[in-house]
Formats: C-alpha cells, structure tokens, sequence
C-alpha cells in the first residue's frame, strides 16, 4: 500500500464519525437496491408457485391424442414428464340435496398426473386401475351423499347438453335453467363400475358453481384403445423462449390438431409472448432503483465532497510535497473502495436480511391477500446479487468522481489560503436590505454564512428535497391506491348478497335473522326508464350523446332508471344518512323519492372510474317513469315520482348508474304501490348483510336458504384489495423510509461538519460582542433558510411528480386532482423539526467552545 492510501486511511479512521455516517449511508442505499431487486425475483416466485398450486405444474398440452402420437410426445427430447389426462363425463349424483349441482364428474390422469396435479388425499387412497375412482368430501358435507371407501358404485356417464346447440357444457358452465326450470340433458354414453379407493378434498381447479362434485379415475395407457383419445400434458427438460415453437412444429409433424400452453405459468418464466405483466414490474423496479440511485448518488456524493473541503489543506500539503493530480484523485477514489468494500456486503446482507423480515410480517397478516394462497420466501439468485453489487459499485464512483476531479486540481496555494470553498466577493454574499429590516443584524449575518459556501448549502438542501418528494409522491400515491379501489368497490359496503325470485321478499326476511349479522338492509329493485329534457344533462352525458351521435326524442333523452324500495328501516337509516326529510315520504300516494345526485362509475368505453353528476334537477321536480316489458318490447307508464331529496350518499349494496342513468330510491309501501300487478314479473328482490363472521353466516345462510335463493359472499374479495393496499403500503413506506433515512442522516452530517468548520467564525462574532441570544438568534433563522429553501423547491416538485402520478392513475380512474393537504402540513413541519435537530445537536458540541481556542481553530 503506497503512502498516499495510508494517509487516507488514516484520515478515515480520524474522522471516524463521518466516515460512519457515510458508511451507513451507503449500507442503506446498498440494501435497498438489494432488497428491490430480491422483491422482483421473489414475487416472481410466489407467482410461479401458486399458479403450480392452483393448476399443476406443466407447460404444453396437447389435446385429443391417440396412443401413437402419445409416443411421440414422450419420445421428443425436451419432453421431461409427460401426463395424460381426460374429462370422464358426468354422472347423476343420486339424493344429491344441493339442486345446482345434481352430478358427479370424473376427472382421470395418469399416474404422473396424480402425482403432480394439487390433488390432496383426505383418507384411503388414489386410484391405481382404471375401475377405482377418489370422490371429493363435498359429496358428502354439501350433498349429503355418503360414500366409504370400499364401495361399488355404477354410474350412467355421459355429457351434459342443450337441446338444438352443438357446444358441450363442461365445469365452467353452471347448470342451466330457464323459465321452466333446468334446460339441459344429460346424455348417457356408457354404464361403468368403481370401486372407491379415497377421498379428496375439492380440487382447487373446480369453480364454486359447477354442477358436478369431482371425481378423481386413471388412465391406463397400457390399455387404451386405438380409438381413445386423452389429453398429453407436457413438463419440459428446460423452459425457453423457442419452446412455442418447438411445440407447435412436433403438434404438425405427428398430426395433431390443437396445442395449448400455460400462459399464466410461464410468464413467470418469462418466456410467454403476452408478457405485460413481467414488462410492469421489471419497468416498476427499474423507476424504484433509479430513484435510488439518484438519492443514493446526491447523498453519498455530498459525503465525499465534504470529506474533500476537510481534507483540503491535507491534500494541498500533499501536492507541496510532490504528489501528482492523479495520486490525490485515486486518494478520493481509494476512500471510495475502503467505503464500499465495507458497506456492499453489509447492504447486501442488510437488504436480504430486511426484506425476509418484511415477508414474515406480511406473511402473518396477509392470508389470501390477491387471491395468493401461497407464502413470501426470499428468494435470492445470483444474478440478482451481481446486480445489487454493479449498480452499488457504479452509484459509489459516480458520487465520487466529482469529488476526486476537485481534489486533483487543489493546490498548495489554494489549500493554504482555503479559498476553495469559502466565496467573499461582494456580490455571492449579498443580501437584500429587507433581511436586515424585517428580521434584523442575526439573519443577514446568518443568510450570508450560508451563501459563504454554496455547495454545502446546496447538498443540505438537495437532501431535504429529496426527503420531501420521495414522501408525498409515495404517500399520494398511496392515498389515490386507495380511493381507486374505494371507487372500485363503490356500493359494495355489505359482506354478503341474497338474491330473491320475484317480489316476494319473506323467505329473504327470515334469512336476516341468522347467526352474526348485524346489520341488513331489504331492497326491491325495477328496471324503468324517464325521458329527461336536455337542459337536465351533466356535461359528461352530453359529451357522450354528441360522440356516439345519439338522437333525442323532441329535445328528450331516455334515461334508464334504477328503481329502489327499502325496507322500512333501512330507509329511515338512509333518509337521516342524506339529510331529507322522513315525513315528506311518510304517505305512498305523494310518491316522494330520494335521487342520487353524485355518481361514480366505470366507463365501460375508456375503462376509467369516473365522478360526476347523474342529473341538473332540484327538490320537487317531477320524474315521469317508464316501465318496459322486455318480453314484448312493450311499454306503459308507470308514474310520477317527485324529488324529494338529491344526494350523493348511496344506501348498503347500491352501486350507482353510469352517465344517462339515475337511481331513485322509495319507501318499500310506495313501490309496492306502484308496482301493483308487475309486483311478481317486474321486480326483484334481493338482501344485503354486513356480518360479524361473513363466512360463519354465510355457511348459516346455506344452511337455512331456500335452493331457489342465490348466496354471494363479497367478504373474501373485499379483505384481498384491502389486504393488498397494505402489501404496497408496507413496501412503499418502507422504502420512503429508508430514503429518508439516509436523507436525514445525510443532513445531520452536513450541518454538524458545517458547524464544526465554523468554529473560528463563530469564536470571532462571539470577540466582536454578539450575545448568546443573538448568536442562538443567527443559528435560527439559519434553520429557517434551509427549511424554507427546501420547501421552496420541493414543494413545487412534489406537486409535479404527484399530478403526473394522477394523470397515470387516470388511465383507469377519473376523478378531480386534489393536493394532499394533511401530508403537505405534515412535511412542512417535519422539515424545519429536521433542520432544527440537526443544528442544535451540532451547536450542541461546540457552545462551550473558549473563544481564543476558537479563533486558533484550523480546519485539520
């Protein structure tokens, strides 16, 4: 080691304070490179295993082959494991109770098949030969048909169809009915007997309305007839980009007419053509890591740079000596090496080590959350490792090139006069005559030390600014996360649906009264129209009529209406929620109605949610309502209904119309009234619930239900997006942390290494008379500088960043721009809490300092 690098490792060792200040830094800018790019790899990962857990693992599927052509699958090279497999038909399900699912239905695989498709055995065992079969517990839990292992049963199989359509029905395809009840046959085509070796739990492949209960056979290919046909299912040796190809060609060569892929699996792979969702979130970690790169780069290089003006004299004395530009630039860069060899591996087992703890935090709360079953694991390949430590490696020499280029041209004079730094022309450091007026001597003299040296000045506020956009920015977009799906969830504020039949509403009123609920609201609903005159159009309508070139009728355009009777309690409960006047509606025959006003919805035409008005109208305007039999295509008029409040308060399960539609919404009695014969045929009834236990009461619910009742638990899905705004809140804040922590850290350097600089400034104001109070006076508004600079250019910069990410969110969602008032209030303060901190502390080490010691202060 030559001489130059022993004094810089001296130097380091000197200053160990700020040597550790910027090793932190650097370990947090490490880890967090790491931790984005082990995120990546890691999602990837739950992806690809759950898409295994939901529907097995396999790549290529070739459908209806033959025995010949199975050997050809299984003799071509990237073939690993092959499985077959076969839809068996359905089965009537004798003394099933469930109506909607009145059948069984046989799934078969081969051995291979059983082993690797999530089939998960209950007791007994998997079928071995052809004649045994594996029946789901549900047949037995919901059916109420019970099975034991060992029986004999013989079943008419065959396919399930509707007259006059050629298009077989299959588990995705509920049971079909009409008017006149169930619409489709079952054709049978063959009689067979098994024997029942096991039972399974439901197959995670088999969708809650299928009509049939899954039931698990074998295939045999030993035994396969020439005729037969069963579907090959391929594992490939490697999984690559040509494998479409490769598929595609041998399907040709052995006259095979379809072949099918795992799309969702492989884009994991990344090896699928639609590959949006890899793009996204590569694209996404892309932005992440040059956000902190940027950070990272201004932070450490400040460090640096102010390791440099310490060191001026030093390296001055060097040149004085005879070291050459290129040894005191490879003096900064050494420094740079002894940092980075220090931090990288210690960012790197930080990051790793970070993330892992945040998936045993998320994994603890997040059950199902996106509809994942599976667990986080941190998955950490080579690559990814290789690339925290180049993007690490190339942040390092980027933030102290500059450095290293100042320390090359410092010369002996320089360092001796210390001029480098520190700028006195008249014209740097002045000031305008309103400083001294309005705030006094203490804050001119204070904005005038900081224009002395702008470079530390500026690093101090680069610091702060990044601080304050990174944390809006990410809090905004969170917040706007969140009323995206708000939006989305509009008029979903219940855990569980009941649809009724007709307008008799008595079976649906006693199932209120079951386990857990707490909260119901009964709801009668008729589709009608209204014809609404022109000058009533919100401005979204009439942009919509004038681009689809809509004709009016005499001035008039058909709105659908959306037709709402509530209970009689729930509508007490709501009139109070949108401030009308219960009494104006106590009397069925004055047809008072609630009309909401403020809408939201999604285009169907751009896919955005949007916010607007439903209709220009006030209180006691009439709505002449239309009702139309579909059937017919007949209509007649309904009635009169007068607004008897506008609103935008929505009652439980009400999602509101789009443009050109209204909701009104009555007492029960007066729908009731004015249905009168359309009571059975033109209206429907339906229950909402919120519930203590959703999936108790929904179970409850099942139980006492009626069949010809439908039961829709919104609960589930509901927790998943709620469940997944803390997914992203936990990275996203976790992440802006980490950022400002290096930011604050990096501020508390600056300051502190500024003030300590300062001491023979601050011994010589103390020996020209300034008084304490006027010294802490100075200190202040040297606070308040830095503060209000900061905000001044990060504040508008935020607002920037925070309108781009609202015109981006505005690809999906509509809705007005509003600057997050609370946040903005919050960083404002937090700022100047920061800055003051950290000159406190700093004047903190140095107020005891004796005057006549301070003024023999060097900068050494």
């Amino acid at each position: 080691m030559n001489i130059i690098n022993k004094l810089t490792l001296r130097s380091l060792k000197e200053n160990k304070k700020r040597t550790l200040v910027t090793i932190i830094g650097v370990i947090i800018s490490v880890s967090m490179i790491m931790a984005v790019s082990t995120l990546g790899v890691s999602f990837l990962d739950i992806m690809k295993r759950q898409s295994i857990a939901d529907n097995g693992e396999w790549h290529v599927q070739y459908s209806n082959v033959n025995a010949g052509q199975i050997d050809a699958i299984t003799g071509d090279g990237a073939t690993e494991k092959l499985i077959l497999s076969s839809n068996g038909g359905y089965a009537k399900l004798e003394g099933a109770k469930v109506d909607e699912r009145p059948y069984l239905f046989l799934k078969k695989y081969n051995e291979e098949g059983l082993k690797e498709f999530p089939i998960e055995l209950v007791e007994g065992k998997l079928p071995s030969s052809k004649n045994e079969v594996a029946i789901s517990e549900q047949v037995a839990k919901d059916a109420g048909v019970q099975f034991e292992i060992g029986d004999e049963i013989t079943l008419d199989i065959g396919k399930r169809e509707i007259e006059g359509e050629e298009i077989e029905l299959g588990q995705n395809d509920p049971l079909q009915r009409g008017e006149n009840g169930v619409t489709e046959e079952l054709k049978v085509d063959s009689t067979e007997t098994f024997t029942v070796t096991g039972v399974i739990k439901r197959p995670s492949w088999e969708p809650s309305w299928s009509p049939g209960y899954t039931m698990i056979g074998y295939i045999d290919k030993g035994s396969m007839k020439d005729s037969e046909q069963v579907n090959a299912i391929v594992i490939l040796d490697k999984v690559k980009a040509s494998l479409f190809d490769h598929a595609k060609q041998l399907a040709e060569e052995n006259d095979i007419e379809k072949v099918g892929f795992n799309n969702e699996l492989l884009r994991y792979y990344g090896v699928t053509d639609d590959d949006n969702l890899r793009f996204t979130l590569f694209s996404l970690l892309g932005i992440i890591m040059g956000v902190i790169i940027v950070g990272s780069v201004s932070l450490i290089y400040n460090a640096f740079a102010i390791s440099v003006s310490e060191r001026a004299r030093h390296l001055g004395m060097l040149s004085s000596v005879g070291a050459t530009k290129k040894q005191k630039r490879d003096s900064v860069f050494f420094e740079g090496a002894v940092i980075g060899a220090v931090s990288i591996p210690a960012g790197l087992l930080a990051g790793i080590g970070g993330i892992s703890a945040t998936f045993w935090f998320i994994n603890s709360y997040l059950d199902g959350a996106m509809g994942i079953s599976e667990k986080l694991q941190t998955v950490v390949t080579a690559s990814s490792v290789l690339l925290s430590c180049l993007i690490s490696v190339v942040t390092i020499f980027i933030s102290t090139y500059m450095p290293a280029r100042k320390a090359s041209k410092i010369s002996a004079i320089d360092a001796i006069r210390q001029t480098q730094d520190v700028k006195l022309s008249g014209k740097t450091v002045k000031t305008s005559k309103l400083v001294r007026k309005v705030f006094g001597l203490e804050a001119e003299i204070g904005l005038k030390n900081l224009k002395r040296n702008k470079k530390r000045y500026y690093a101090t506020v680069i610091s702060l600014v990044v601080s304050i956009v990174l944390f809006l920015s990410v809090s905004f977009f969170t917040d706007n996360l969140k009323k995206s799906v708000m939006m989305s969830q509009d008029g979903v504020d219940y855990d569980i649906q009941v649809y009724g039949k007709g307008g008799d509403s008595a079976e649906l009123e006693d199932l209120a009264r079951v386990e857990g609920v707490t909260d119901q609201s009964l709801h009668k609903t008729m589709q009608l129209s209204s014809l609404i005159d022109k000058k009533q159009f919100p401005e979204e309508l009439e942009d919509m009529i004038e681009q689809e070139n809509i004709p009016l009728e005499n001035g008039r355009y058909q709105y659908y209406v959306n037709f709402y009777g509530l209970d009689e309690q729930s509508f007490k409960e709501y009139a109070a929620k949108a401030g009308a006047d219960l009494e104006a509606f106590s009397d069925p025959e004055q047809r008072a109605a609630i009309v909401i006003g403020e809408i939201s919805y999604r285009n169907p035409a751009t896919g955005k949610f949007v916010e607007t008005s439903s209709i220009k109208a006030v209180r006691g305007d009439e709505l002449e309502l239309t009702f139309t039999d579909f059937d017919t295509n007949k209509s007649e008029p309904f009635g009169k209904v007068t607004i008897g409040a506008l609103t935008d308060q929505v009652p439980m399960g009400i999602g509101t119309a789009m443009a050109g539609g209204l909701d009104i919404i009555v007492p029960m009695d007066t729908l009731e009234a004015m249905a009168g014969s359309l009571m059975e045929s033109g209206v429907q009834s339906q229950l909402f619930l919120e519930s203590s236990d959703p999936m108790k009461t929904q179970k409850a619910l099942e139980e006492a239900a009626p069949s010809n009742l439908y039961i829709y638990n919104v609960y589930e899905r509901r927790q998943q997006e709620e469940q997944m705004i803390l997914f992203l809140s936990v990275f996203t804040y976790g992440f802006i942390t980490l950022i400002s922590l290096v930011s604050i850290a990096n501020i508390f350097n600056t300051i502190s290494t500024g003030i300590s600089l300062r001491k023979r400034e601050f011994a010589m104001l103390k020996s020209m008379g300034m008084t304490p109070k006027g010294f802490n006076k100075m200190i202040n508004y040297e606070s308040i500088f830095y503060g209000v600079n900061a905000l001044l250019f990060g504040l508008p910069i935020s607002i920037g960043v925070m309108y781009l990410i609202h015109r981006a969110v505005g690809g999906t969602f509509e809705y007005g721009f509003e600057l997050p008032w609370f946040d903005l209030l919050f960083v404002i303060i937090a700022i100047f809490i920061i800055v003051s901190s950290a000159m406190l502390y700093s004047i903190g080490k140095i107020k005891n300092e004796n005057i006549i010691e301070g003024l023999k202060q060097e900068n050494m």
